[in-house]
């Protein structure tokens, strides 16, 4: 079978996607792509200026608008000012920082991966007419989600715990959202992501010697930000694809290739986890879901 490129998503003009993390890497890619083939993008970006300057390089109808996921504050506030979106595609986040907190005191990975895209998503899901994408990671596979201790608090930090526990939710959640959007009856579909091994930004901000490590990595094993934009680009414009389902690479191990179906841990079909881990994120991010 043809392998499925950006050369194969349709014409989506007269609809509009909301983009977060648009400023660069995979975000960038995704947007460039959108607006090429007519879509109205809007780039959700914590740095404007930097999304302003990605802004220019693309083609169609672009807009940067001020996000960050790291203030409940600047989400609502971002949310508030949109009327309509078609598609959200939940793809900002950081990976493997030093011990942190947002804002709102959350550990910053789960704050800005999990809990910013979650008050995020509630907030918009009435204004959304066909899906929201968000953003995994093949991460998820060595995640835990610890309720007892979600930020932090009472056990030592581990960034890639940390990380992984933060992609973990992302998937359990895109899940369980689906589950809810279903019961509801709502023809709205959600979906995930993950781009398999990359090269982004996202790898040099550990601020540690991993940085020099995954830069050497990312010379020699991993594919463009280009190429791993192509599953969140497939999920996000595919009409075949079915709610709940996730999309990554098809290469060995999931590291690169081009976009299909693929499977996921155990631990992120666990429904029991993801009723309680949407019941404490309702709880941390103060949304209820229509």
């Amino acid at each position: 079978m043809t392998k499925w490129t950006a050369a194969d998503i349709a014409d989506q003009t007269g609809r509009r996607f909301v983009v977060t993390g648009a400023n660069s890497g995979l975000g960038a890619s995704t947007a460039r792509e959108l607006a090429r083939v007519g879509a109205s993008v809007v780039l959700a970006c914590r740095n404007t200026r930097k999304g302003s300057v990605a802004a220019a390089s693309m083609p169609g109808k672009v807009e940067v608008r001020q996000l960050d996921l790291a203030d409940l504050a600047s989400v609502r506030s971002f949310a508030q000012g949109l009327e309509h979106v078609d598609v959200l595609v939940n793809n900002a986040g950081i990976m493997a920082v030093p011990k942190g907190k947002t804002a709102n005191g959350f550990e910053s990975q789960v704050g800005t991966n999990h809990l910013g895209h979650f008050l995020l998503t509630g907030l918009l899901l009435p204004k959304i007419t066909d899906r929201v994408v968000t953003l995994s990671s093949y991460a998820h596979r060595v995640g835990r989600i610890n309720l007892a201790d979600l930020n932090w608090e009472r056990r030592r930090y581990q960034r890639w715990g940390a990380y992984g526990q933060s992609k973990l939710a992302n998937l359990m959640f895109a899940y369980e959202l689906q589950r809810r959007l279903a019961a509801a009856g709502s023809p709205v579909k959600s979906l995930a992501a993950h781009p398999g091994y990359a090269s982004t930004e996202l790898q040099s901000h550990t601020e540690s010697f991993q940085d020099r490590v995954m830069v050497l990595g990312n010379r020699l094993m991993a594919q463009s930000a280009d190429m791993g934009a192509l599953p969140e680009l497939y999920a996000a414009t595919v009409t075949t694809l079915r709610g709940g389902e996730f999309v990554g690479p098809d290469g060995r191990l999931g590291m690169n290739g081009h976009p299909r179906v693929v499977g996921s841990s155990a631990a992120s079909k666990d429904k029991a986890m993801a009723a309680e881990l949407w019941a404490r994120s309702e709880e941390l991010t103060g949304v209820r879901f229509p």
